[in-house]
């Protein structure tokens, strides 16, 4: 879960490695429900690039989360196939490939139970793939994934799994307006599905400042609602903070979700990157 996915995309789209157009470095922060005991808090750092013809990219993730006795740490490689579909826009094909290695402890856990379940996971390598598609422009973007594709078993009981992984779906969608010289205008949404549970939906409108400051808000259906900032140094330094407050009852005990987001744009020749990035 990320409230700025319009800048985290390759964590869940390797589609989007090489959109940048240079070599781009993002690292982010969340820490859920501030307060709570077993808060989950995630760690994501991403750095993508274009190949020399710029019609393949590489990218990679790596993703360490804590959520309640369960740890996971992840790391991904994507490799993105761009080919135009018009003047300025590109459709990109993703493939992403790696292993989490997942471990719980579940016999720390309090229980009314006199004979709690030790069944504690250590180390469980769990490979995985996925894919993307992503059409975008310097104004548009709109994309569809699933990160992981195998629906790997963590854990069973007598022969029975009873812990496992579902597959997620990821649509992203978003457009920027001129409203004057100053100010821009962009809506987007992310959808995500899985099996066994409701449709998960964000709901966003961003605002540019003279092409430096970003400000907002978003909305997620039936969960919470938040706002959100961002502040471009100069062409290759950005800086982003989003704050959540759910609307479920989790609410009444805890303080909120805080995500901070940094990115930086390598630039090696006399090029110019993409500025002001509008995901």
């Amino acid at each position: 879960m990320y409230s700025q996915y319009m800048f985290n995309t390759l964590a869940f789209n390797p589609a989007y490695a090489g959109s940048a157009d240079v070599l781009s470095a993002m690292i982010l922060s969340r820490h859920q429900w501030v307060g709570f005991a077993g808060a989950p808090s995630t760690q994501t750092l991403t750095v993508h690039s274009p190949l020399p013809g710029r019609t393949l990219s590489l990218g990679g993730t790596l993703i360490h989360d804590v959520a309640g006795p369960a740890k996971q740490n992840c790391a991904f490689l994507d490799v993105a196939y761009r080919i135009r579909a018009g003047q300025d826009a590109r459709l990109s094909f993703g493939l992403k490939g790696g292993i989490n290695f997942y471990q719980a402890d579940i016999a720390a856990l309090t229980t009314v139970d006199p004979d709690p379940i030790n069944a504690n996971i250590s180390g469980k390598v769990l490979p995985n793939v996925g894919f993307g598609i992503m059409l975008h422009s310097l104004r548009y973007y709109v994309g569809l994934s699933a990160p992981k594709l195998l629906e790997n078993t963590i854990g069973t009981d007598g022969g029975v799994v009873t812990n496992r992984e579902f597959r997620h779906f990821f649509l992203q969608a978003g457009y920027v307006l001129d409203l004057s010289r100053d100010l821009k205008f962009k809506p987007s949404i992310m959808a995500r599905a899985v099996q066994g549970a409701p449709l998960s939906m964000d709901l966003n409108a961003n605002f540019l400042l003279r092409d430096k400051v970003w400000f907002g808000a978003m909305y997620r259906l039936g969960n919470g609602a938040g706002v959100m900032a961002q502040y471009n140094f100069n062409e290759q330094l950005r800086a982003g903070y989003a704050f959540d407050l759910t609307t479920t009852r989790i609410g009444a005990y805890n303080a909120g979700t805080h995500e901070i987001m940094l990115s930086y744009d390598f630039r090696f020749d006399r090029g110019r990157t993409i500025s002001p990035r509008f995901f």
